[in-house]
């Protein structure tokens, strides 16, 4: 849209669009470095987008906290990693923007808010073979936990988690740092102590309210606005009608992915996509207001896979279906994964977004996906001993769960074939018992054995046999926690249109922009690491932008 027909409703230096991990981070840097009217203008009545539900953990390599722990780590060895893992696919501006600026995010964000990091030490890279990868290591940062009581009226708006309350604890405590102490568990309690994303969000959260950024729910980025070949400002639908914000400085979009949108799904992604677990507002709005004024798109068929399964028990906000992530169920000891053919297909521990991808196998001779539909199988054990989506170690399993009692009835009652089951259990069990998965090389790896059950040895943390009945089949989604193409963005996080010119008073993070790291998920907050860090880029260079 011309500006030259636009009668402004609000004006402001800087308008950001989208409250997740991304937006959050843009509008504090902005106004840091010198945009005093900063808004952040939020499709829903939450804050926090996906990010508020996620782990929270960022990936960030040559962090400070990497050489206060003692982690030895080199810009050549990340370089070497990423560049191995994805050949020539990854432009060396804005990687280089990254290594720089992702630590002076850090900093700048436990210098000037409440975000506090620790090192998630001993958490290796999701590719830990791989050359230039952190085995034993970390490169990733896990929020401290954050008191909501800081929040006042404020922690009502925090996105909570897909199910069940908020953690007590941050990530790494819950994997790594044992049990609280009585009276450290009381104090959180009293101050409702929060990790996880509810963490990061809650302390960013904070840092927006302390600096007076307005945020305007229910505000829904529609169309962006033109002056010759700048950004000006966005259209907005409210539920009173459409605003037009002006925006002085710059225009960012963090609106998320393009996961809930069905049409841009089948467009673009290299397969299919059947369980995404972000939020609903992921629409891909700030995609389609991108291409509008002609912004350059990038990395279009690639998301950041998750295997899911939808939860029949609730729904998201305007009844829209519930996935569950599912990361431990898999990667815990006495559980399988099978497709159609009642085989297994994969290395059931490995990391999440190369996982997803072997979902898109195409079949020539059926002209179809040989790994879709599939199936989580796990015995009465596993289920008695871990916790299984929703329920807890011990808990009865809900009705949405198969359940029989010998492996051939289980096949029979999900459609698949029972001997061919038979047979899978039978081999796995017996690799596990030599103490070797000879077929798929489960808990090979420090990665696989990290999120396997940690009082057996490797492989064993990984590995147990599947023979106690009850046994158990829960039907899974080819599900991501977001979309990772978008427009193409510089060093600056500006965004490119077709001949690699900027678009002036554009910028575009987090999952709304083509990703950095391209297809690769580097190690655990491989989606927020990036994201937020170019969120801080975009907000730095817009607030010293030429009005």
């Amino acid at each position: 849209m011309s500006a030259d027909h636009v009668k402004w409703d609000m004006e402001h230096d800087v308008v950001v669009l989208g409250s997740g991990g991304a937006g959050l981070t843009a509008a504090i840097a902005a106004h840091d470095f010198g945009a005093r009217n900063v808004v952040i203008l939020e499709k829903g009545g939450m804050v926090g987008g996906t990010t508020a539900m996620s782990g929270g953990v960022l990936w960030v390599p040559l962090n400070h906290h990497e050489e206060e722990c003692g982690v030895t780590d080199s810009w050549d060895d990340v370089v070497t990693y990423l560049n191995t893992l994805a050949p020539e696919l990854l432009d060396p501006d804005t990687l280089t923007a990254f290594l720089e600026s992702g630590p002076q995010m850090v900093r700048h964000l436990e210098e000037k808010t409440p975000v506090r990091f620790d090192l998630f030490e001993g958490f290796p890279d999701y590719q830990p073979d791989t050359p230039g990868a952190k085995r034993n290591g970390s490169r990733s940062l896990d929020p401290a936990v954050y008191p909501f009581e800081e929040l006042g009226s404020w922690a009502s708006r925090v996105n909570p988690p897909k199910y069940g309350l908020p953690s007590k604890r941050s990530l790494s405590e819950v994997y790594v740092g044992g049990q609280l102490s009585p009276e450290e568990a009381e104090r959180r309690r009293k101050s409702d102590c929060r990790g996880w994303g509810q963490a990061l969000i809650g302390a960013l959260l904070r840092g927006v309210l302390d600096r007076g950024i307005r945020i305007q729910f229910e505000t829904r980025g529609r169309e962006l606005c033109k002056d010759g070949s700048r950004i000006t400002g966005v259209v907005a639908e409210t539920p009173t009608g459409d605003i037009a914000v002006r925006a002085r400085k710059g225009v960012v979009i963090a609106t998320g992915g393009f996961e809930w949108n069905k049409d841009l799904v089948n467009a673009f992604l290299r397969g299919p996509l059947t369980g995404p677990v972000g939020v609903p507002e992921n629409t891909g709005d700030g995609l389609l207001m991108a291409m509008k004024v002609g912004a350059k798109l990038s990395n279009m068929s690639n998301a950041w896979w998750m295997p899911s399964t939808l939860y029949m028990k609730a729904q998201h906000r305007e009844a829209r279906p519930n996935y569950l992530m599912c990361q431990n169920e898999r990667t815990l000891p006495r559980s399988i994964m099978v497709n159609r053919s009642g085989r297994r297909f994969v290395n059931e521990s490995t990391n999440y977004n190369a996982l997803g991808r072997v979902l898109h196998n195409y079949d020539a001779r059926t002209f179809d996906y040989a790994n879709l539909p599939y199936w989580l199988i796990f015995d009465s054990v596993h289920l008695d001993s871990y916790p299984v989506f929703v329920t807890r170690p011990g808990e009865q399993a809900p009705a949405w769960f198969s359940r029989a009692d010998t492996i051939e009835g289980l096949a029979q009652q999900i459609g698949i074939d029972g001997p061919t089951l038979r047979d899978t259990v039978d081999r796995f069990n017996a690799d596990v018992r030599k103490g070797h998965d000879d077929e798929f090389c489960r808990g090979d790896n420090t990665y696989d054995n990290f999120w396997g059950d940690q009082s057996y040895k490797p492989p064993y943390c990984t590995l147990g046999v599947l023979d106690r009945p009850p046994f158990y089949a829960v039907a899974m989604e080819a599900g991501s926690l977001g979309t990772s193409g978008g427009p193409k963005t510089n060093e600056n996080a500006q965004a490119l249109d077709w001949d690699d010119k900027v678009i002036e008073g554009l910028y575009v993070a987090g999952n709304a922009m083509s990703a950095v790291t391209t297809m690769v998920y580097g190690g655990a907050g491989g989606t927020l690491g990036p994201g937020m860090t170019f969120g801080f880029i975009a907000g730095r260079h817009a607030a010293t932008a030429s009005a």
